[in-house]
């Protein structure tokens, strides 16, 4: 018997995964084999169909197993998780990390064969719910880091949830509530904590990452504190930032301070200000390039990725064509990119709509632009010398700037080896260690 965690979205899930696993492997599974929680993601409609077809497989292959969700689909798709037969319970994102949300949980006509609503409100129609903030009072600023502890080559360690903004196309905020960060001085224990295990690459995550604040202290003040009081972490990374939200301190330290690797995902959306405005983010297209420009001329070897959303509501050719431009004048070598997708509720979401198959065209045409980018990249890296942090298997692992590589050799796990780069197929390179 035993707890299995199935993670989806972003890296934030991964660090609460290991918590919930904590959470929920104090409970007694009485006839079940074991519990499966599904820490769901809401950010697209595609992610949760995902979660939808993990469940059923789960439920196929461990027939035997009890079946719990979580995360922020538990909160914005909630009728729809707890109604599917294979599922035992719905816990609320905000109760996720406590142990009697397992032992209890909202229950739809699932495996429980009941209804429990002890966990939640009654349902009541989505919009009605969005207008309140789904995380309780006594979560408010006092977020406590959580990290993915040793099952993972890195620790992914979260330092904030929560959004205070609200863009026309996002559920997020309503599924995590407002922003709240962790104390400077518990991040920084977590990190030490993370060199103790063996450890050495920490990777900062939040849902809003560049809003972290701490007694008036942003983001930049967090990592040169970690850089100071963690001497023994050779590598610190961040995942998603806002980059209208990098301050001064953050862009000094991007740019010199080797042990913060030269790897950026910058949360950019579109290339459009027309767009832009309409999903009401805080930056234009030209403070996007000019970020990524004066932070290069810094830094030439800062590997730059993006989140962009194609055929967003009104999206015209020419406006889509600024975003493809996008990829060129950002140099992008990593892309998140997916087609837009409604989320009731949202002010997007009754916008004058592009046609699915228009959205999907674009979404395509433009993981072609980041692929040709990623290959003329990696194809740059063929003959050079990397550090390549190893993973479990010993044989994978990836680059300072974040590139994959594959080993010939076997190599142990969690190392950090000097990788002779040999070959590239356009995705991965292939190295041999020194």
């Amino acid at each position: 018997m035993g707890v299995e965690i199935l993670n989806f979205g972003c890296r934030l899930n991964i660090a609460e995964g290991e918590a919930i696993r904590a959470a929920a492997g104090r409970i007694a599974l009485g006839n079940h084999t074991k519990l499966i929680v599904v820490n769901s993601c809401a950010v697209t409609a595609e992610a949760d169909r995902q979660a939808r077809q993990a469940i059923r497989r789960a439920a196929r292959t461990e027939p035997d197993a009890r079946i719990i969700v979580t995360g922020c689909g538990a909160d914005v798709s909630r009728a729809q998780f707890a109604a599917m037969a294979e599922v035992s319970g719905v816990v609320a994102n905000a109760d996720k990390l406590a142990t009697q949300s397992y032992e209890q949980p909202y229950s739809g006509a699932g495996r429980s064969g009941a209804s429990d609503t002890r966990s939640h409100p009654a349902e009541t129609d989505l919009a009605s719910r969005l207008r309140g903030n789904t995380v309780s009072q006594e979560h408010i600023n006092t977020y406590a880091p959580l990290t993915s502890g040793a099952r993972h080559a890195r620790a992914f360690i979260s330092v904030q949830t929560g959004c205070d903004h609200r863009c026309t196309f996002c559920i997020i905020p309503y599924g995590r509530g407002d922003s709240r960060s962790a104390r400077t001085a518990d991040v920084v224990a977590a990190c030490a904590e993370a060199v103790d295990r063996g450890q050495q690459e920490v990777v900062l995550t939040g849902v809003d990452l560049t809003s972290y604040a701490d007694a008036g202290r942003g983001l930049g003040d967090l990592v040169a504190a970690i850089l100071a009081q963690v001497p023994a972490l050779p590598r610190l990374r961040l995942s998603s930032l806002d980059s209208v939200e990098i301050d001064p301190l953050l862009e000094e330290i991007i740019t010199g301070e080797p042990r913060l690797m030269p790897h950026l995902h910058l949360s950019l959306q579109s290339g459009d200000d027309m767009i832009l405005k309409r999903m009401k983010r805080r930056h234009s297209r030209t403070q996007s390039v000019a970020l990524v420009q004066r932070l290069k001329a810094k830094r030439p070897a800062l590997a730059i990725g993006a989140d962009i959303i194609a055929g967003f509501p009104t999206e015209d050719e020419a406006m889509f064509a600024h975003s493809l431009a996008l990829v060129d004048d950002c140099d992008l070598v990593f892309g998140h990119i997916f087609p837009y997708s409604p989320r009731e509720g949202t002010p997007a979401a009754r916008m004058p709509p592009v046609r699915p198959q228009i959205a999907k065209e674009r979404a395509a045409r433009l993981r072609t632009a980041v692929a040709q980018r990623q290959d003329a990249w990696l194809a740059s890296l063929v003959g050079t010398t990397q550090d390549v942090l190893v993973e479990l298997d010993g044989l994978s692992g990836h680059a300072p700037n974040f590139a994959p590589v594959r080993l010939d050799a076997l190599v142990a796990p969690k190392s950090i080896t000097s990788v002779r780069i040999t070959a590239s197929d356009g995705t991965r390179l292939t190295g041999v260690p020194e």
